[in-house]
């Protein structure tokens, strides 16, 4: 099982552009850890995949680095089917003890999908009051487009305030150890493909498996 320190950074307010996101990220050195797991030999494609992640306490920071060959950006809704699209997924169990757990996925072009439950099969969508209270940014250009050759990097950042994990009282991350992982998929791209950060040994693409997350340690 992989893990992740998670450093804590102090925000005086939150971000207003993807800019000022990687600046925190920047200063406070939080380095990259790549999303490399090519999980199934039927999907050998392997798209260029990072990310960066930190908290505040009250809020989680994370800025993905892309280069693939297409984008898309199909899904025109929050909690939509962004994972049929150019898209960034990051997991996470809050409890080790509880079955429960929330996927947070974003397509290139910032439309975001929160859920939770114990499975692919039993998601609960965030309100879409909760969806709005994530700022996402992003570097492609278009709110909705079908396939078309991506450009030579693209970027999604996000600042999730840690209320979005709606069914869970959090206070703080500070000092916490949860399981979870990061991903990259694109299943109606002309490449399909099932990237994660944390190795999946399953017969078949299959994110929600929460046996197969990492450890993540926050400051």
């Amino acid at each position: 099982m992989k893990e992740i320190y998670i450093r804590k950074i102090e925000v005086v307010k939150r971000p207003e552009s993807l800019g000022e996101l990687t600046a925190l990220l920047d200063t406070a050195g939080v380095e990259s850890v790549a999303v490399d797991c090519v999980n199934w030999k039927d999907f050998p494609y392997s798209p260029g995949v990072k990310v960066r992640m930190a908290h505040t306490g009250d809020a989680l920071l994370l800025h993905w680095t892309v280069s693939e060959r297409y984008v898309r950006a199909m899904a025109d809704a929050d909690n939509g089917p962004v994972w049929e699209d150019s898209c960034v997924e990051f997991f996470i169990r809050p409890d080790q003890c509880s079955p429960y757990y929330y996927n947070v996925e974003c397509n290139c072009a910032g439309t975001l999908l929160i859920g939770r439950g114990t499975g692919n099969q039993d998601r609960v969508h965030a309100a879409q009051s909760i969806m709005e209270g994530v700022c996402r940014f992003t570097t492609v250009d278009g709110k909705l487009f079908d396939t078309r050759e991506a450009p030579a990097e693209w970027h999604v950042g996000l600042y999730i305030p840690v209320s979005s994990l709606f069914a869970d009282e959090i206070d703080s991350l500070d000092g916490r150890v949860m399981t979870g992982n990061f991903y990259k998929c694109g299943d109606a791209l002309p490449q399909p493909h099932f990237l994660s950060w944390n190795p999946i040994s399953l017969p078949a693409p299959m994110f929600h498996c929460p046996d197969h997350f990492g450890l993540l340690r926050f400051e």
